[in-house]
């Protein structure tokens, strides 16, 4: 369900902490590593660290922006749903999809099951990872954003929230693993990433 009429569990600390406006800042420098985090992974049900990935696989790190289990944002519910459609072309390139939420353990749940997610949903209600990676806020959620990590962990490509562009499509976000690829090829190193594997 996109919208509700029941606002329960809307008016939290959560809500509070992220009311007043800060808009997203372009602070993370490409090709540098990204803050680590481990938070809880509510659709396997066990906890994800970012750097177990380093070496490893590339990885999209889509933070998104749900109010709760009843309220999701109307820019971020359809880009929700286009990357669970699609999370096997991700899987078949050898890229790992971990959509972030601020819902609490027990609303991510509910997502999870009214969604029905296939990709990991990781619960981040102190918006420690929507901070630490300067997505801004506004409204009582952190705003969206998507972050391409290479293989190493190092950041290749940022898309911050705004009005005129709220979230990277699909097709954008696949092309920039693409163009990633070949860019890492030109510069010779060896690549057992994205469409590779």
């Amino acid at each position: 369900m996109l919208t509700s009429t029941d606002f329960s569990g809307l008016f939290n600390e959560r809500f509070f902490r992220n009311f007043l406006p800060i808009p997203a800042t372009n602070q993370l420098a490409l090709g540098v590593k990204t803050p680590d985090f481990q938070l809880p992974d509510i659709t396997n049900g066990n906890l994800v660290k970012l750097s177990d990935y380093q070496g490893k696989q590339p990885v999209l790190l889509a933070l998104t922006r749900i109010f709760t289990e009843k309220q999701y944002c109307p820019f971020c519910f359809p880009h929700i749903k286009a990357l669970n459609e699609n999370y096997e072309q991700f899987q078949n390139r050898g890229i790992e999809v971990l959509m972030i939420t601020s819902t609490d353990e027990q609303q991510s749940q509910i997502v999870v099951r009214d969604l029905g997610l296939k990709m990991p949903l990781l619960s981040d209600p102190s918006c420690r990872v929507f901070r630490a990676y300067h997505t801004g806020q506004a409204l009582g959620a952190p705003l969206p954003a998507q972050f391409i990590l290479d293989q190493e962990g190092k950041l290749r490509y940022q898309h911050l929230f705004s009005f005129l562009d709220h979230n990277a499509s699909v097709e954008k976000l696949l092309a920039q693993f693409d163009f990633a690829e070949v860019e890492n090829k030109a510069k010779g190193h060896e690549v057992r990433t994205f469409g590779n594997l």
